[in-house]
């Protein structure tokens, strides 16, 4: 009867120590998903231009496409990859998350410039070239939506990995997979859900109920201004989060200067504005980040313009 208590005891300890193991893993996922959460918002702000122009009844199967695109991103391509180097060549973590930064900078000053120069896609393009041939259109849609995700999808899960370097390798690879699923969900429903509105405040907009239909008559109106909106909010978030990964890689590799100057302004902020102290301090690293981010992205933007005008100059 001891053996068997002895055994119950034993059994018992498994499982806190197996519930205490998926805690940490949870806890972690969770921290780590924080901290990728810029690149969140600018993947869930990106994603809806790609079925702009498509016929309303295909939108909910194309994002199901272009997410289990991204799950096999995350999964297939970028999990092995990422775990490989923490464990055979973590000094290599920082320069690419760093090349990520710079390319989210790139991205953010390159749809900054299209804007201003007046190089922004045509809607009215787009539904021709749908209507022309949907299936081929669609798959072109969905192929340039995972190509896009699989830079956004590194990024996410390097920032990830990035946060949870000390745990061990299986442990790394349960919270990058916990990581890379809930993210995928996340960004993807909230794109379906997104895309929708308009349809979900239409069908609100016939109920005979007098509030609900005023209810959802403004949901309509509102989604074009919420659609311009998030679309904003991306290209903050995309400068935002490359120029802090450049800002804090750098610091990293030990020049501490532009980092130390933002980590000092946001202090000084800090200790200047009282109960308001963090939440100014934390909007004064944001803005420098964004800055930053915009600089970086420019020079690039600006390199990937006059290249090709060079060649085409060289070659006349």
């Amino acid at each position: 009867m001891s053996g068997l208590f002895a055994l119950l005891d034993d059994v018992a300890a498994l499982v806190r120590l197996s519930a205490a193991s998926v805690d940490d893993v949870a806890a972690a996922a969770g921290r780590a998903g924080v901290k990728a959460a810029g690149v969140v918002v600018d993947d869930a702000a990106v994603t809806p231009r790609y079925v702009q122009g498509l016929d309303p009844k295909r939108e909910l199967s194309i994002i199901a496409r272009i997410a289990k695109g991204s799950i096999r991103n995350k999964l297939l391509i970028i999990l092995p990859v990422a775990l490989l180097l923490s464990q055979f060549a973590p000094w290599l973590l920082t320069p690419i998350l760093m090349l990520g930064g710079a390319y989210l900078c790139y991205e953010g000053a390159e749809k900054i410039y299209e804007h201003v120069a007046g190089h922004q896609p045509d809607p009215a393009e787009a539904r021709e070239a749908a209507a022309e041939n949907p299936a081929e259109h669609e798959k072109k849609v969905v192929a340039g939506a995972v190509r896009t995700d699989l830079i956004l999808s590194a990024e996410i899960m390097v920032i990830a990995l990035n946060e949870v370097a000390a745990e061990s390798f299986w442990s790394r690879a349960v919270i990058l997979a916990v990581v890379a699923v809930a993210i995928t969900a996340v960004v993807y429903g909230a794109v379906a859900l997104i895309v929708k509105m308009d349809d979900i405040g239409l069908a609100l907009s016939q109920k005979e109920s007098a509030g609900v239909a005023a209810f959802g008559r403004g949901l309509v109106k509102a989604m074009p201004v919420v659609l311009s909106t998030l679309s904003t909010v991306g290209v903050v978030a995309m400068l935002w989060v490359g120029g802090h990964i450049l800002l804090v890689g750098v610091d990293e590799l030990g020049w501490h200067g532009p980092y130390g100057v933002v980590h000092h302004l946001e202090e000084v902020v800090h200790d200047a504005t009282g109960a308001l102290g963090g939440v100014l301090g934390w909007l004064t690293a944001t803005l420098a980040s964004a800055v930053v981010g915009a600089l970086v992205g420019a020079v690039v933007v600006l390199v990937a313009h006059l290249l090709p005008r060079r060649k085409k100059t060289a070659a006349h």
